[in-house]
């Protein structure tokens, strides 16, 4: 799947916004096995999409949350350069 920076951002903050609806739902239905596999789908899902955006663009989140080549940091934009 070939997606521009911009339709990548999109789809993760998507992703991120059902995440937290679903857990919100969950926090009131613990029990609901089907809300909790569609959690574990997207959550997974989201991994993949910053991955993705990691691989192909630059870290999307700083302080240790993003694995990066030594040495790439720098050359990323800020986020003010977008």
């Amino acid at each position: 799947m070939s997606m521009t920076k911009c339709e990548l951002k999109t789809k993760i903050q998507e992703y991120q916004f059902i995440l937290v609806e679903l857990n919100l739902y969950i926090d009131t239905h613990p029990n609901d096995e089907a809300a909790i596999t569609d959690y574990n789908t997207y959550s997974a899902k989201l991994c993949e999409l910053i991955d993705m955006y990691d691989e192909e663009f630059e870290p999307l989140v700083g302080f240790g949350h993003s694995p990066m080549l030594a040495g790439s940091w720098p050359c990323s934009r800020w986020p003010w350069e977008n």
